[in-house]
């Protein structure tokens, strides 16, 4: 019994279950699989069994010992689809007892596919409203959906729990299900079962690891001011986003919660994560990528893309608390411009202040801090000074800033929402503004200016805004309610909410400080920039915060607080940074050398080092111990030395590190990047973290270890160049000693990269006026690409294998008033000296270019060509003449075009395949090299083991036009195998001329006449005895013409050339090859390889009972029974003729004695019924195929089997006047959408369920066939050359149109992702985009694996069917062809392979291998012989499989 109180709080459960009154379902599971019901201390059998959970205590503390049962959660009492890309849920509370109490009783689920890459889910209160976070930047993101959220969300009624899924592979992303949904007023929870350990983010914390441990961690997320240390602890953001790497295809997700209260996330190891939060709602994005690289540019979309922060922020900074006066911090300043140290920015902490008092400086020990800036301005350097949101006075001396924001009211205030609330932080007792409220944004602008008139600088850092308070809460504490103590508290440090911060129930504009405390940070960031632009203008800034949230890069950069001088951090340090990569706040880094303890020389040394290449570089300590700027190791120390090095390389390589800034801005990749975000197909990348990469091209390798001076690191798989002395390194994908002495750090180039480069000075305002280089770096395929940005206009370069490098400028919105110039350019990787050199100066883009020069003098904005010759041994030429007896006139005469440029249009094939990730970079690992030829254009695929060229495409005769495409290739020899659908009489091909049409038909098997299915892909045999197999995926009408060259030519009339070969090298792994390529094929059901009977021209059921019981009685071998379209009720899907109305029992009665039944199912849909459910569902679901809008507005109606109702056929009348009278206007569903799916099931469910039982489906007439041409009445609308294109492949009655016996090729398809597709271009993927849907609902309506026997089908259609070879005849010669074998009856000649072969019948040796044999027909068997060497398993036979 459940006793539920009517309160103030509608829909709240009050009270507790009476004791025993509810009994908990305890699941069987894994440990780790628990998800833990007493996250509280204290657990016990009879604590936790008051919750209504499991108990099972074990010998181990991190395994949950009590857990949630499954009859706990919440359930679906309504589910509804506004649109397909929403889900909308209403819950209920399942009756079991509370966690925490005040657990809410109706609940909404809302979901919504916002893009086809971002999916929003939330739950909130079903009754009154919650808080939610007031994100600025999410609520102006708009939605643009492309999926039905059906291909990615399930939903689970009872209970209720959600999965995501991806659509493409239905892989579980994120699996409620595994535990219940817990929402009470202060706790909620929520577990996810995940599909990988591979969990990257949460924050902020230190992560001794970057990839998490999922073993039982738990981190508290609550903005705190904390000493990193190493600790699960909370520090300074509020990061609840993780990435989860699914396996090595680099598909990746990512989920946030928008959620700003007090939370924990637990991993645990199934793997799974758990949520648990003390208010607001939950409201999660999952974002769904390809590559982690992608995933995070979705969630930036989100939250806001990073700024693009100013060029001299690059260069190196430093700082300290405490100078103790101005006079010290130029001394500071002063010794390290006189080592030369690269140096841009210099800081002032809070010592500059007056008592440490916002808004003031110390006028005795800073008195000249007004002329400050322009001190270090005259050098080229820059002033940035700090503010902690105005911590402000209460009392003692006038202080102007707190006095007029007493007067305005901008402060945080009690419960009481008037009363400031007071803490204490540097300058004593304290106030805080509220940064929520505009009138205070308004304060703190005004504040802002007035002291930037006083006081000028060039940045600002903003600190303590967690929000810091020295005491608990206030100088009066905090009251006892539920907001300062709250049922629950997640494991924060102290577990107190209010520790070192404000009480919980303070007020904010926003809302109450329990809700809000967490985006203090936040919401100081958002008025520090409208203070910053109202400051400096048009003049670009830079913001540093320590606080931050979601969001927060698009305005600030962070440093990662106050760390120590120890080993342990100069290594944490990484992830940090790798971890706000994925947070979208790039311009990051750690206090260089440490802020607390004094940092040893060593330690000091390889922190500068590695700190050289932090994209917010700072040496920063504290009061009271040794300083540590560079300088202050002496001018001649090693350390000076090292760092001057490396940030002189890092100043050489800022123009690329601002490029990457300008990229994180646009696009939102990372800048500071994981080396596993570059090599996520290589297992071993995921583990790397103690590297890292610039972008994708540098590589930084730091020494993090004291006392070494070799390392254990990782050299991905690709080429690397060392950067300092441009040796190519010889190892790849594995583990190798580096070493490194005291004054290096490892940095490697990787290649295919493009380096913009810069002469470095010691500042930046110096260094850009100095001359630009380029540092090339050629991949194995001696290619290199890259990209500059240079203020308000960026320089694209690439390099190839010709000795080319283009400076192509693609958008020149800026002229450098430096008139600066490229100096340098070195290339990387060139086997061979140049033969000569040449610069020329263009003024339009060109494909020619570069090698490795000095003393150059090209203009940035400019567009160049550089251009060398070199000898490349695997360049050849090649013979442009074409086959034996032809020529240039020949060729002409023939209408044939020469056209070297290729114009792509949009008619690629919708059908997945497996291909790789990443193509093999390593030359040395492929079985073949590609060449390429120019005059005239063709391609070469060599085989490397043989030298044979398996491919030769450069022959006369390649063209490409929007509906006419030709491409020959000579063939290694004369064994060519496949292309169909089509009869042919041999299986080997005859290349003498012959021509073969493809373009699936309902067209019965005839020599030379393109029936069902569409197969462009052949196998050949090579001189060698190797094999390959070429696959041409393109889906429109084509031919294939072998001439005895031996050479082949395709030609398509639409779409794309789009080949892939697979070699090999024997026929039986070309197979295998080709169909990990495009799907293995489907197991079917045992029960589908026993002997099956079928007929079209049952009269009734009767005959098919008498059928089965003459075939038991005859003792045949016999498993499953077929009815064809005679069954139906004229020839109507899913509707059981009179005359078949005993059907169902009498396939119940077969199937009770192990039969097994299919039905046929055609996909014309009849739209002349007074009442025919099927189409009507149909139509409602929009599900047929139809015309082009702006065409007309209907259905593209054909006919088929459907009689029209009422009529009697009169069948002396000839065909086409039947099909005329009688016929019934059909539909055609449009196959590939998700839509049509879901209806297809929906009727195959409602058959099965309420009409007959079976076991699987034959599909047929899904060419799509239709007995009229085009369309009812044959007038094809739209363009006229689609039905008769300009060149007509030898297709059965070509001279018809493409559109015979089909569908017209203007109609209008539709893919799953919404593009609009004309027939013409898929329309051979018909039968393929009918088979999936049909074994998906085969499944599902069964339960089993049963088969389905398609007859259209196109390559991969094998994953989901098996198919026959269509409509033949009784005739001995197809008989002959079905084997395609050449047969004489009394005596066959049969070829003996050079094995052992034994008589199946007789068991004996025959005694011959490797010769043609003459061997006996009898009537009375087939001859077939086992080969010696193999053990083939058997069964005694039975009538059925059923008894096997």
């Amino acid at each position: 019994m459940i006793i539920v109180f009517v309160t103030e709080e509608p829909g709240v459960i009050k009270d507790e279950f009476p004791s025993g009154a509810f009994v908990p379902k305890c699941p069987s599971i894994s440990l780790d699989q628990r998800i833990d019901c007493f996250p509280d201390a204290g657990a016990s059998k009879m604590k936790c069994e008051q919750r209504g959970c499991c108990w099972s205590p074990l010998d181990e503390r991190n395994v949950p010992w009590c857990f949630f049962s499954t009859n706990q959660g919440y359930t679906v009492e309504h589910l509804e689809h506004p649109n397909p890309f929403v889900i909308n849920v209403q819950l209920k509370r399942m009756a079991a007892p509370s966690l925490f109490g005040a657990d809410i009783e109706q609940l909404t689920f809302h979901a919504e596919m916002q893009t086809k890459n971002r999916l929003r889910f939330k739950i909130f209160d079903a009754k009154n409203r919650r808080f939610e976070v007031p994100h600025v930047h999410i609520r102006t993101v708009s939605s643009n959906p492309s999926s039905p959220i059906t291909n990615t969300l399930d939903i689970a009624h009872n209970p209720f729990g959600l999965t995501v899924r991806r659509k493409e592979n239905r892989r579980a992303l994120f699996d409620t299900t595994i535990g219940p949904l817990v929402f009470a007023d202060q706790y909620l929870q929520l577990s996810a079962k995940l599909p990988s350990h591979n969990i990257f983010g949460l924050g902020e914390h230190v992560h001794t690891r970057y990839r998490h441990d999922t073993n039982w961690r738990t981190w508290p997320i609550f903005t705190r001011d904390t000493q990193p240390n190493g600790r699960a602890n909370n520090l300074y953001g509020h990061h609840p986003f993780f990435l989860c790497l699914e396996d090595e295809s680099g598909k990746s997700f990512g989920v946030f919660l928008l959620n700003s209260n007090a939370m924990e996330v637990t991993l645990q190891p199934a793997p799974a994560v758990t949520y648990r939060t003390i208010g607001g709602i939950f409201d999660f994005y999952i974002f769904f990528g390809d590559t982690p690289e992608q995933v995070v540019q979705e969630y930036l979309e989100l939250i806001g893309r990073p700024v693009i922060p100013p060029y001299w922020s690059m260069g190196f900074q430093l700082s300290r608390w405490n100078y103790g006066n101005l006079s010290e911090v130029k001394r500071v300043v002063e010794r390290n411009r006189a080592v030369g140290l690269p140096y841009d920015i210099q800081y002032t902490d809070i010592d500059y202040m007056e008592h440490m008092k916002d808004f003031t400086y110390d006028p005795v020990r800073f008195k000249e801090l007004p002329e400050f800036a322009e001190y270090l301005h005259e050098k080229g350097q820059k002033y940035i000074l700090i503010l902690v949101r105005s911590a402000s006075l209460v009392g003692g001396a006038p202080y102007e800033s707190y006095d007029r924001g007493m007067e305005k009211n901008v402060w945080v205030t009690k419960s009481d929402g008037r009363t400031p609330i007071v803490g204490r932080v540097w300058p004593g007792e304290t106030v805080f503004p509220d940064f929520t409220s505009e009138t205070c944004i308004d304060w703190w602008v005004d504040e802002y200016e007035r002291f930037y008139r006083e006081i000028k600088h060039d940045a600002l850092w903003i600190d303590m805004n967690e929000v810091s308070n020295f005491l608990k809460g206030s100088t009066t504490g905090c009251e006892d309610n539920k907001l300062n103590y709250p049922p629950y508290t997640p494991k924060i440090l102290n577990e107190l909410l209010y520790s070192m911060t404000l009480c919980m129930d303070a007020k904010q504009e926003w809302g109450d400080n329990y809700d809000v405390h967490s985006l203090y940070g936040y919401s100081m960031v958002l008025a520090t920039e409208k203070a910053l632009q109202h400051v400096f203008g048009p003049n670009r800034t830079m913001m540093l915060t320590r606080s931050s949230f979601p969001g927060v890069g698009k305005y600030s950069g962070h440093w990662l607080g106050d760390n120590t001088a120890t080993w342990n951090d100069i290594k944490w340090a990484i992830h940090g940074m790798l971890e706000f990569g994925l947070f979208g706040i790039p311009y990051i880094g750690a206090d260089i050398c440490g802020f607390f303890g004094d940092s040893s020389e060593e330690l000091c040394r390889r922190w500068m080092q590695v700190g050289a290449f932090y994209p917010f570089s700072r040496n920063h300590n504290a009061m009271n111990f040794k300083p540590q700027d560079p300088a202050a190791f002496g001018a001649d120390s090693v350390l000076v030395k090292t760092s001057k090095h490396y940030l002189r390389i890092r100043y050489t390589l800022l123009p690329y590190l601002y490029t990457l800034f300008y990229k994180a801005h646009t696009t939102g990749e990372t800048v500071v990047r994981p080396v596993l975000h570059e090599f996520y197909s290589d297992r071993a990348t995921w583990d790397v973290d103690l590297q890292f990469l610039w972008g994708k091209h540098l590589l930084i390798t730091p020494v993090l270890d004291p006392g070494v001076d070799t390392i254990r690191v990782y050299i991905p798989d690709a080429v690397w160049y060392d950067y300092e002395t441009m040796e190519r390194l010889t190892d790849r994908r594995k583990h190798v000693d580096m070493y490194l002495p005291a004054d290096k750090l490892g940095l490697h180039i990787r290649g295919g990269a493009v380096l913009p480069t810069q002469r470095p000075e010691v500042t930046t305002t110096h260094s850009r006026s100095n001359p630009m280089g380029l540092v090339i770096a050629l991949d194995d395929n001696n290619q290199a690409a890259g990209e500059l940005f240079w203020d308000d206009g960026d320089s694209r370069v690439s390099a190839t294998s010709q000795g080319v490098l283009t400076m192509q400028v693609t958008k020149a919105g800026y002229k450098d008033p430096n008139n600066l110039k490229f100096e340098n350019i070195t290339v990387l990787g060139v086997p061979h000296p140049p033969t000569s050199v040449s610069v020329t100066h263009v003024n339009t883009g060109s494909h020619l270019g570069v090698l490795f020069l000095h003393g150059l003098s090209l203009t940035l904005g400019e567009t160049y060509l550089v251009r060398w010759d070199m000898e490349d041994e695997e360049l050849q030429r090649f013979n442009c003449h074409p086959e034996e007896n032809a020529d240039e006139a020949k060729c002409k005469s023939r209408g044939c075009i020469w056209k070297v440029r290729m114009v792509y249009m949009f008619k690629w094939v919708p059908v997945p395949l497996s291909t790789p990730d990443a193509p093999e970079t390593d030359e040395n690992k492929r079985l073949y090299k590609v060449l390429i030829s120019n005059k005239p254009f063709g391609i070469q695929v060599i085989r490397r083991s043989t030298g044979t060229k398996i491919w030769d495409s450069s022959v006369p005769g390649f063209t490409f036009s929007d509906m006419f495409i030709q491409v020959s290739t000579r063939l290694p020899s004369k064994f060519i195998y496949g292309f169909g659908e089509t009869e042919h009489p041999t299986f080997k091909h005859d290349l003498n001329y012959h021509t073969w049409g493809m373009f699936s038909k309902d067209q019965p098997p005839g020599y030379k006449m393109n029936c069902y299915g569409v197969h462009p892909f052949y196998m050949g045999l090579e001189d060698t005895a190797d094999a390959h197999g070429v696959l041409l995926l393109n889906s429109n009408a084509m031919d294939v013409t072998f001439q005895p060259t031996p050479a082949l030519t395709f030609r398509t009339v639409g779409g794309i050339l789009d080949f892939y070969m697979v070699l090999g090298p024997t026929p039986e792994m070309v197979v295998q090859e080709y169909t990990a390529l495009i799907g293995r094929p489907v197991l079917p059901a045992y029960w589908s390889l026993g002997f099956q009977l079928c007929r079209y021209g049952y009269a009734n059921d009767s005959e098919i009972k008498s059928l089965y019981k003459d075939m038991r009685a005859a003792g045949i071998p016999y498993d499953v029974q077929y009815a064809d379209i005679d069954y139906m009720e004229r020839q109507l899907d899913f509707v059981l003729d009179s005359e078949f109305a005993g059907l169902p029992a009498v396939v119940d009665s077969m199937r009770n004695e192990g039969m097994r039944f299919i039905f046929i199912l055609d996909p014309a849909i009849s739209g002349n019924e007074t009442r025919y459910p099927a189409f009507e569902r149909g139509q409602a679901a929009d599900v047929f195929i139809k015309w082009p809008k702006h065409l007309k507005d209907d259905i593209v109606w054909g006919k088929v089997w459907p009689d029209l109702p009422n009529v009697d056929v009169d069948e002396n009348l000839d065909w086409d006047t039947q099909v005329e009278i009688y016929r019934a206007y059909t539909a055609f569903p449009n196959f590939f959408r998700t839509q049509t799916a879901t209806w297809w099931q929906k009727e195959i469910q409602d058959f099965y369920n309420n009409i007959m039982k079976f076991d699987g489906l034959w599909i047929d007439m899904n060419e799509p066939a239709s007995f009229v041409h085009g369309t009812v009445g044959g007038k094809c609308l739209g363009d006229p050359l689609l039905e008769n294109p300009p060149y007509m492949p030898p297709l059965e009655s070509k001279h018809l149109g493409l559109n015979h016996k089909t569908l017209c090729m203007n109609s209008e398809q539709i893919l799953n992702n919404g593009r609009k597709v004309r027939h013409y271009d898929v329309h051979n993927l018909y039968g393929w985009s009918h088979t999936k849907p049909s074994f998906d609902a085969l499944l599902s309506v069964t339960g089993k694996r049963g088969v389905v026997v398609t007859r259209s089908t196109y390559p991969s259609s094998g994953k989901w069917a098996g198919h026959w070879l269509g409509d033949n005849f009784s005739r001995w010669d197809q008989l002959v062809k079905s084997i395609i074998g050449i047969c004489r009856f009394r005596e066959v000649e049969g070829y003996l392979p050079n094995a052992r072969w034994y008589d199946y019948h007789t068991a004996k040796d025959v005694g011959v291998r490797g010769e043609m044999i003459s061997l006996p027909t009898p009537l009375s068997h087939i001859n077939l012989h086992v080969r010696g060497g193999y053990i083939l398993p058997q069964q005694k036979p039975e009538n059925t499989t059923y008894y096997r």
